[in-house]
């Protein structure tokens, strides 16, 4: 990877901004632009330098991460990605952050590489999802439609809802899972045109103009 990707740090709690500064710093092609220790800063900044990628945690002093992350997105309407980092995995907590424009969701218990790739992954606007958080989401829609009693039927109307075939539903998984279009392509050992056209599709169907609302789409309708 050759792009150099400007990153706004976000976190209030000191040892772990610290840490993972050192983190940004230390890896090639990141460049750790500031750092804010709560919510109200961390949007002033973010309009100040307008960061590649801007690394959010929840729990914030004076400012939660999610509403900093609205203001963000909606108000300011900055184009720069937003991934939470944070030790909250609720079902609520993870909805609300994509509702309110987050690019990816990763957990503080993850290693040093995931990390990196989440940044990376949201530096080029697809989604990243906690391979954890995915499971969360995943088990507690599962939950909700055993309930029901009818889990296999609601994925099966979700589907004939947006009409979606077969390799794109395969397409659609592998966006939930963060992979970027080479990484599709290079997964089904089909060509980055083909990959697009897929995605393309699959946001048409959805009627949205992102990956990441796809990707939540996609696990709230039990489409994958």
């Amino acid at each position: 990877m050759n792009k150099n990707i400007n990153i706004l740090l976000v976190e209030d709690h000191e040892f772990t901004r610290l840490g993972l500064a050192m983190k940004i710093e230390n890896t090639p092609n990141f460049t750790l632009l500031a750092q804010a220790t709560d919510g109200i800063e961390g949007v002033n900044l973010a309009l100040k330098y307008n960061p590649d990628v801007i690394l959010m945690d929840i729990g914030l002093p004076k400012m939660d991460g999610i509403t900093a992350t609205r203001k963000i997105k909606e108000d300011l309407k900055l184009d720069c990605a937003v991934l939470m980092f944070t030790s909250r995995d609720s079902r609520e907590d993870i909805f609300e952050a994509f509702k309110a424009g987050a690019d990816g969701y990763i957990m503080k218990g993850s290693s040093s590489l995931n990390l990196i790739n989440a940044i990376q992954t949201v530096s080029e606007h697809c989604a990243w999802i906690d391979s954890a958080i995915a499971r969360v989401v995943l088990s507690s829609i599962q939950n909700e439609n055993d309930i029901l009693g009818a889990s296999n039927k609601i994925r099966s109307e979700s589907n004939k809802k947006y009409g979606l075939t077969k390799k794109e539903l395969e397409v659609l998984a592998l966006i939930v899972d963060g992979l970027s279009n080479q990484e599709i392509s290079q997964k089904l050992v089909v060509s980055i045109s083909t990959t697009k056209a897929h995605v393309h599709n699959i946001l048409q169907k959805l009627y949205l103009k992102d990956r990441t609302k796809a990707a939540i789409i996609a696990l709230k309708e039990g489409l994958v």
